[in-house]
C-alpha cells in the first residue's frame, strides 16, 4: 500500500498524497465498537486508553500508547514490521488524524496538536504546513505521536449522542439502549448505595447474562458504567458547587475521600481538588 502511494503520487504530480487521504478520515470511519468505547468515555483520558488498548483490533499490526511528559501526554503510534521502510508518512498520517477526530470529540473541532512528530524521515509542504498553521513537525522520530495538553484530559465528551442500534440476535433492548439507561437511571442510585448488577438487570427486565453480554458488546461492564456515573455526578459538583470534597464522596457512592480520590484520578487523571482548581464550568 505504501508503494502504491508513493507510485500513485508520482504519476498524478501530488504531494503529500498520504496527508490528501488523511483528510477523508472522519471520526465515523472508526470501528462501530471502537466510536461506542469513544462515546461513551466519562474523559478524553479514558477514551485515550481506550483507544491504545483497541487499536491492534482496528489494525493488527499498529501499536499505540500514551506517554506523560510534563504538562503534555503524546499519543504515541507504531507499525510493527515496518522498520527501514521509506515513507511511512502516508499510513503515519492516517493514524495521526484519527487520534485528533477523536481528541475533538472532547476539546472541540478546531482542535489542533501543537506537535506532530513522524517516525519518517519526511518533511511536510507547504501546503500540508498551511492546513496546521500552529503545529510544529518532527520527523525522524523512534515513534509517530501528537502531543495533547495534560489539562485537557478531564474533558468529558462533548456529543455524548447515543449511537444507533445495531441489528441484534438476542430479544430485548439493544447493548446501546441499555447503556443510555444505566446512565439515566445510576445517578439517582449514588448515595444511597448504588444497586447490584443482578438488581440492576431485574429493573431491565432481563436477565444477568443477558445484561452483561450487551454490555460486552459495548467494550464494557457495569463497573465501568457505574464508574462514569459517579465521576459525572461529582465533577458537576467539583465546578458547579462549594460543597466540601467529603461530602461529594459520599453522595457519588464512596465510603471514604481516600477512595474517591483514586477513583476520580484513574478517570481524569488529576485528583478532584485539582480538577476543581483548574477552572469552573467551561
Amino acid at each position: 500500500m505504501i508503494q502504491f502511494a508513493e507510485a500513485a503520487q508520482r504519476s498524478q504530480g501530488l504531494t503529500d498524497f498520504g496527508f490528501l487521504a488523511s483528510q477523508r478520515l472522519q471520526f465515523c470511519h472508526l470501528s462501530e465498537k471502537l466510536r461506542s468505547l469513544i462515546t461513551y468515555s466519562p474523559t478524553l483520558f479514558i477514551a485515550l486508553q481506550q483507544l491504545c488498548k483497541w487499536a491492534p483490533f482496528e489494525d493488527t499490526i499498529l501499536q499505540m500508547w500514551l506517554e506523560h511528559h510534563g504538562d503534555h501526554i503524546r499519543i504515541c503510534s507504531k507499525l510493527a514490521g515496518t522498520e527501514g521502510l521509506r515513507h511511512l508518512e502516508h499510513s503515519q498520517w492516517l493514524q495521526h488524524v484519527l487520534s485528533t477526530h477523536i481528541v475533538r470529540q472532547f476539546v472541540g473541532p478546531g482542535w489542533m496538536p501543537a506537535t506532530i512528530a513522524f517516525e519518517a524521515r519526511y518533511r511536510p509542504s507547504r501546503e500540508t504546513k498551511a492546513s496546521w498553521p500552529h503545529t510544529q513537525f518532527l520527523s525522524a522520530q523512534d515513534a509517530s505521536w501528537i502531543d495533547v495538553p495534560a489539562s485537557l484530559l478531564s474533558l468529558p465528551n462533548l456529543t455524548n449522542e447515543p449511537l444507533p442500534n445495531p441489528p441484534e440476535d438476542e430479544p430485548g433492548p439493544s447493548g446501546n439502549n441499555i447503556i443510555n439507561s444505566l446512565k439515566l437511571l445510576l445517578p439517582s442510585y449514588l448515595d444511597g448505595g448504588p444497586p447490584t448488577i443482578v438488581e440492576m438487570a431485574e429493573m431491565a427486565g432481563m436477565s444477568l447474562r443477558s445484561l452483561q453480554r450487551k454490555l460486552a458488546g459495548a467494550g464494557l461492564t457495569y463497573s465501568d458504567m457505574l464508574d462514569c456515573a459517579r465521576f459525572e455526578h461529582a465533577s458537576k459538583l467539583l465546578r458547579g458547587t462549594e460543597a466540601k470534597i467529603i461530602d461529594i464522596a459520599l453522595s457519588s457512592g464512596y465510603a471514604d475521600p481516600s477512595h474517591f480520590a483514586r477513583a476520580f484520578r484513574r478517570i481524569s487523571g488529576v485528583t478532584p481538588r485539582e480538577f476543581r482548581d483548574t477552572g469552573r464550568p467551561r
